[in-house]
């Protein structure tokens, strides 16, 4: 990792019952230490590309098949845009149709396939419903009902009540050599609530596929369209300065990785590889991923494009947790029983017009949510709830967290039941989702990372479920929206169950245990 650690921190004590495996992934991987050796593609050959497609192409990481294979590319007319050598993960954009079909027939391709339905021109993110920012009159309001010790609105942040977060930030706030980074449409790392703990060495931009780490290239494009992923950052890291909002772990780092498509604001394969392995490569403890890869919401195996999709993603994620990074992931917003046997997919793909499909979400995956090592956070609203949007899913959710419910009103001034944090541009806003409750466990997993800098992704990970606080199934029919209809059916008990995984994270027992 990129910071040293004290060798007089008390060894890491891990509770019993919760096994400490590797992260396996279930397609072929590698871990060279090779760097991306091709250069990003110009703008003469961006032209070029009109009409292109994007792919992924999958192989050995031997140096004599990628050469093999990079020639191959060129002579089925393709143009490698970047490769990751070091996971056998080559960016490429051809124009020839059949561009797919004769490069998975070369020797050492191990998958291969399109990025994306339509071609290339000169938001994947699972927060649900529009975002309500705060006119300056409301957040003046608010602020003038904050109790001393507390931030301005912290009195509307029930969140952080609810998993101890405020107490725990007087324990342990979090650790400067902890960073999250926040995988998503950029973050605005001039707000003042921001600042103080941003980290733009750790920083960059990966769309298109290869990182951009020139100044501000993290930013959103968009500061008006591009909010979730300030807001997000918030949520894990806004500092206890007296202004604002407090995050999850007001001490530790943040930084933005923005993989959304300026164009359409989706979330492409090459964009989360680059994405990852920059975060792996520069130190970053713990990712948080508020989105689903584009432009399939599920990825089927028996599908070329969409097989090369998970085999490259999850090469890159599996590359980040070897280098010691702990992954998280957003659940999803569709209220999807991921354990079920079948599913209805009418929003892929959603970079063209969708098509109405029936999935195995066993066979067909949510991605990076369901990749192996990563964790996968359902939401919870104001009452400890399962969110009415929340997927869930036995044996799929990992843990749960707030992530906010307009049907569950807390007691707060604004009675908001959303989840309150940073927006561009030095406001504040509500909003919820799956990815609202994501952060909330990055920022709970960085103050166990503080408390145990040794600790492995997969140590963390466990540490995360033992500390989790089960409310187990609910008693009643479960109706998220109170309009008498069973929404969602929970399964399993007390220690593990399919609404909370292994229970609602708590950032009180993080920092005292």
């Amino acid at each position: 990792m990129a910071h040293l650690r004290s060798r007089r921190r008390p060894a890491l004590t891990l509770p019993l019952g919760l096994a400490l495996t590797a992260s396996l992934g279930f397609l072929p991987g590698a871990a060279s230490a090779a760097p991306a050796d091709s250069p990003a593609i110009t703008a003469s050959s961006a032209t070029a590309d009109a009409g292109a497609l994007a792919y992924v192409v999958n192989t050995r990481t031997d140096h004599r098949t990628l050469a093999s294979v990079k020639k191959a590319i060129a002579t089925a007319g393709g143009t490698v845009v970047t490769s990751y050598d070091r996971i056998g993960v080559i960016v490429v954009h051809a124009s020839n149709p059949d561009f797919g079909r004769q490069i998975r027939a070369v020797k050492g391709v191990q998958s291969a396939g399109a990025t994306r339905t339509s071609p290339l021109v000169a938001a994947g993110t699972t927060d649900e419903g529009a975002a309500q920012v705060l006119s300056k009159a409301q957040a003046k309001s608010l602020a003038a009902q904050a109790t001393s010790g507390t931030e301005p609105l912290e009195a509307d942040q029930w969140d952080l009540r609810a998993i101890g977060a405020d107490k725990a930030a007087k324990i342990n706030p979090g650790s400067r050599d902890v960073t999250v980074g926040v995988i998503d449409t950029g973050v605005d790392d001039t707000h003042p609530d921001l600042a103080p703990n941003f980290s733009a060495s750790q920083s960059a931009n990966c769309v298109g596929g290869k990182a951009d780490t020139s100044p501000g290239a993290w930013r959103p494009y968009d500061p008006a369209e591009d909010y979730h992923g300030t807001h997000v950052a918030g949520e894990i890291a806004a500092a206890r300065n007296g202004i604002g909002v407090a995050g999850v772990a007001p001490g530790v780092k943040v930084a933005g990785i923005k993989v959304s498509d300026p164009d359409d604001g989706l979330f492409y394969p090459e964009n989360v590889v680059c994405a990852f392995v920059f975060a792996a490569d520069h130190g970053v403890e713990v990712t948080n991923n508020s989105y689903y890869v584009d432009p399939w919401l599920y990825n089927c195996m028996d599908d070329p494009d969409q097989k090369a999709i998970v085999d490259a993603v999850d090469r890159a994620q599996l590359y980040a947790q070897k280098k010691g990074t702990l992954n998280l992931a957003s659940a999803g917003n569709s209220n999807d029983d991921l354990d079920s046997d079948a599913l209805v997919d009418d929003s892929s793909p959603d970079d063209a017009t969708p098509v109405h499909r029936t999935i195995d979400p066993h066979k067909c995956f949510d991605i990076p949510t369901q990749l192996p090592g990563v964790v996968t956070v359902s939401a919870s609203g104001p009452t400890g709830a399962k969110s009415y949007y929340s997927s869930y899913g036995k044996g799929v959710i990992d843990i749960a967290a707030p992530g906010g419910d307009k049907f569950q009103f807390p007691d707060t001034p604004s009675k908001n039941g959303r989840i309150l944090s940073t927006m561009p541009g030095g406001q504040y806003g509500f909003l919820q989702g799956t990815s609202m409750a994501s952060p909330h466990a990055a920022g709970v997993a960085a103050l166990l990372k503080s408390a145990h800098p040794k600790a492995t992704p997969a140590q963390l990970q466990a540490l995360l479920k033992a500390e989790a606080d089960n409310p187990g199934c609910p008693s009643d029919p479960y109706d998220g929206d109170g309009d008498g209809v069973v929404d969602a059916t929970c399964e399993g008990g007390k220690r593990v169950n399919g609404f909370y995984g292994f229970g609602i994270v708590d950032a009180l027992d993080a920092v005292k245990k």
